[in-house]
């Protein structure tokens, strides 16, 4: 850190395991990659290229390797994996991957149905090729998921070899563990929390208030997902009590 402030909470130090950023790259350019990690990376775990864009973007091969040269783990959205299913090119998804270095990998099922055992089969194959990411939660606003289900969900795919489970919001942060207005169905989420170890969450909180919601009910350390390039620093700054929303979060209090 740039200047000596006492009574700063204690982050995780990269490689973490906890407190996990996660951003949504949705379409940056090679030259824009660079200026993000050149400011981001010391803050940044893992990078996702949103939803299908991985499909459209130019020079795909040259940006997944400018980001494996800061040593970024990469992963393609879960909408992806569902367009190959959806195809029966599963084992397609698989060879895409192990073409561009591809070591990180989400299952998700918000936008098709896949049986419960069948996807949990999914996330057990994948763990032979690299580290499984798997989400939680419809995209759907209309399909509403009991809490119990949620954990159901959770633990299942967490016993199936995910390492961690995201908490699905989309990029708005506007379904899921969210109503439409973005506000937190926090029954919803203190509920999983009773079940699921906190560390093994990534809650997807695009929004600073959500964001804030997470960091005054887990901590600085809380794993957060769906975060905007350009809103790292800014992210990195409220975990830390830094920004007006955290100030006095931690003052007088370490």
């Amino acid at each position: 850190m740039n200047f000596n402030l006492s009574q700063i909470p204690v982050r995780t130090q990269q490689p973490r395991t906890s407190g996990l950023t996660m951003v949504m790259d949705k379409g940056l350019s090679i030259n824009e990659v660079h200026n993000f990690m050149s400011v981001g990376r010391p803050h940044v775990d893992i990078v996702k290229l949103g939803f299908g864009t991985s499909f459209v973007t130019p020079n795909l091969r040259e940006k997944i390797e400018v980001y494996h040269s800061y040593n970024m783990p990469i992963y393609f959205g879960g909408t992806l994996f569902e367009a190959f299913l959806i195809r029966n090119q599963f084992e397609d998804y698989i060879s895409v991957c192990k073409d561009y270095g591809i070591k990180y990998m989400e299952v998700s099922d918000g936008s098709i149905s896949i049986p419960h055992a069948e996807k949990c089969g999914y996330i057990e194959k994948l763990t032979q090729y690299g580290t499984v990411l798997s989400e939680v939660g419809s995209k759907d606003a209309a399909h509403i998921i009991p809490p119990y289900k949620w954990i159901e969900l959770m633990r299942a795919e967490l016993e199936a070899g995910s390492s961690y489970v995201i908490a699905e919001a989309r990029e708005a942060g506007n379904v899921g563990i969210y109503r439409g207005s973005g506000e937190v169905r926090e029954g919803l989420v203190q509920e999983i929390l009773t079940q699921i170890p906190e560390e093994k969450i990534i809650w997807e909180a695009p929004q600073k208030a959500q964001q804030l919601y997470f960091l005054e009910l887990i901590g600085c350390n809380v794993n957060l997902g769906n975060i905007a390039p350009h809103e790292i620093l800014a992210l990195e700054a409220m975990r830390i009590g830094l920004r007006g929303d955290t100030f006095e979060l931690y003052l007088n209090k370490l």
